[in-house]
């Protein structure tokens, strides 16, 4: 079935799936919320949507069963540098444009919880922006937030860093794996995040944004299971059809994310075992039901395509208003019910500039990019968006 999608305008021969790019956007959206409810929590066990920062998990399985669908049949005619360029192409617009919205808003970030950024100099600041465009991580030497993130301007950035890390896994040595070989690359990795979960002091996957030991191997296992995971279900689940797969496995994204923490303080191997059930289980189930749908027309159809659109936009731009929001709430002890029309307009203008950035910088400037440097040659239709 042929189909052109939005995001790039140009056609593709591969059957596209609107739903999974619908979820993108539910989980998106419910980041962006877990964030703005994390200033107001004195603790991660008492967050609403306490388990928001799965979505990055999710993500993660998400690409991988995408880059799975769109790339594992074209190999004979595409060169590691050809799929970098279209990777590249598509992913990182709109990380320089995250970076300038970080850089934008930094000064505006002052107060109790970022006690360096007043001592920061301008020119320090500015030599980050460009640094982070490239998505280079740094260190701790020049945290100038205080968090200790490898991209202090834009903190959710560190994903796209090991999104990137999964792409060139694929691309270098994963591609070439037998189903067995990649079967047993994910039950090792699965193993690792179960031991991490349950095993671990914290109880929950939170973290891998920064460079210490520690946090990259958080990082690592927290993109390996799930993008090895999804590529190994493009590969061997065969699609069904699911009536009202978009509510139903929308239902089970918010349910997920929004689950209060299990066991508290004292038992946090609990919350370790609902956090692996997650991301072993139930995620590659949502995927299957997304992928298992469709929507044609009508409300559902234009919700996909909406959600879609801007779930990369929202997810990468969203943080440095966080920021601001965060400090102006921990300053001031702004309570959860005074800060709430605050919260609100924050995450109705972190959408529409999402939206605006996919109008009229991201699809144009994909566009003119494969017409540069991939000549007629178009990104794939599910490729073209990427699941940070």
């Amino acid at each position: 079935m042929a189909t052109q999608t939005a995001s790039t305008g140009f056609a593709d021969t591969k059957r596209h799936y609107p739903i999974l790019d619908g979820l993108r956007g539910v989980a998106a959206l419910m980041v962006v919320a877990f964030h703005l409810f994390e200033a107001h929590a004195a603790s991660r066990f008492v967050q609403i949507i306490n388990h928001g920062y799965l979505a990055v998990d999710f993500f993660f399985l998400l690409s991988g069963f995408v880059i799975g669908y769109a790339y594992d049949d074209r190999w004979r005619s595409m060169t590691v540098g050809e799929f970098c360029k279209r990777r590249l192409i598509r992913l990182h617009p709109m990380i320089v444009v995250a970076m300038l919205v970080g850089a934008a808003l930094f000064y505006f970030q002052q107060g109790v919880p970022f006690p360096k950024i007043q001592d920061t100099p301008l020119w320090l600041m500015l030599a980050l922006m460009f640094i982070g465009m490239t998505l280079l991580p740094v260190g701790a030497a020049l945290d100038v937030r205080g968090w200790g993130e490898m991209h202090p301007l834009n903190g959710p950035a560190w994903s796209l860093f090991y999104e990137y890390v999964g792409n060139l896994l694929y691309a270098l040595f994963v591609r070439r794996f037998s189903r067995v070989a990649l079967g047993l690359c994910v039950f090792l990795a699965g193993c690792a995040l179960v031991h991490h979960c349950v095993a671990g002091p914290q109880g929950d996957v939170i973290g891998g944004w920064s460079l210490d030991p520690a946090q990259v191997r958080l990082g690592l296992t927290r993109l390996l299971y799930p993008f090895f995971a999804g590529l190994l279900l493009s590969r061997v689940v065969k699609i069904g059809r699911v009536r009202h797969a978009f509510l139903l496995s929308s239902a089970i994204v918010v349910a997920t994310l929004a689950m209060p923490r299990f066991g508290g303080e004292q038992a946090v191997w609990m919350n370790g075992l609902y956090e692996s059930v997650c991301i072993i289980a139930v995620f590659p189930l949502v995927v299957y039901l997304g992928a298992s749908g469709d929507v044609h027309e009508g409300p559902a159809a234009r919700a996909c395509n909406f959600l879609g659109g801007i779930s990369y936009p929202l997810y990468i731009t969203h943080y440095p208003f966080v920021y601001a929001y965060t400090a102006w709430v921990v300053t001031n002890k702004v309570t959860l019910r005074d800060g709430a029309p605050v919260a609100l307009a924050t995450l109705l203008l972190c959408v529409l500039l999402a939206h605006v950035c996919l109008k009229y910088y991201d699809i144009p400037v994909r566009r003119w990019l494969t017409r540069r440097y991939m000549g007629k040659a178009a990104a794939p239709t599910l490729a073209s968006k990427p699941l940070a």
